[in-house]
């Protein structure tokens, strides 16, 4: 439904959808597994709904870290990677891609800029906790560059 381009959404029920499910992951999956010791890896987490609700529509970072901070229960990761990709990159992507384009894709560039600015303003706010990647280098060398972080932050030297 948050996805779906023929869904018209008020972005205030966007961002309590969104900090919904988050609070469902973070009890179900991502609680039970640090308990245990476990590392956790997920795609998004709170600082996308900072930059896309926050930011990107306008409902301000601050508000929307408040409207998140019962969802996660104090959980924030140890390490959080932004893959910066330059708008002519994001666009030419999306025209080779053969899937359609879902609601918060069909917004536009204004939105999207936005989004932008807000993950940017993040990765300056917290440069200990967000490594900034070139998203535009190949998948392999991202996927590496990751590993290797992660495994720095588990206490290995980095190697594979």
């Amino acid at each position: 439904m948050l996805l779906d381009p023929e869904v018209d959404m008020d972005p205030w029920t966007e961002a309590y959808l969104y900090a919904a499910a988050r609070a469902d992951l973070v009890r179900r999956e991502i609680l039970p597994r640090l308990k245990n010791g476990e590392l956790v890896l997920c795609e998004r987490f709170l600082d996308s709904s900072l930059a896309y609700q926050g930011a990107g529509r306008s409902l301000g970072v601050a508000t929307v870290r408040e409207l998140n901070a019962w969802a996660v229960e104090g959980v924030t990761p140890d390490l959080t990677f932004y893959l910066r990709l330059s708008a002519e990159e994001r666009a030419q992507r999306a025209r080779e891609s053969d899937s359609s384009l879902d609601r918060i894709e069909k917004v536009g560039d204004d939105f999207m800029r936005r989004v932008e600015d807000g993950f940017e303003e993040i990765a300056r706010s917290e440069p200990v906790r967000v490594r900034v990647l070139d998203g535009s280098l190949p998948p392999e060398r991202l996927a590496e560059t990751v590993g290797r972080e992660i495994l720095k932050l588990r206490g290995n030297d980095g190697n594979f």
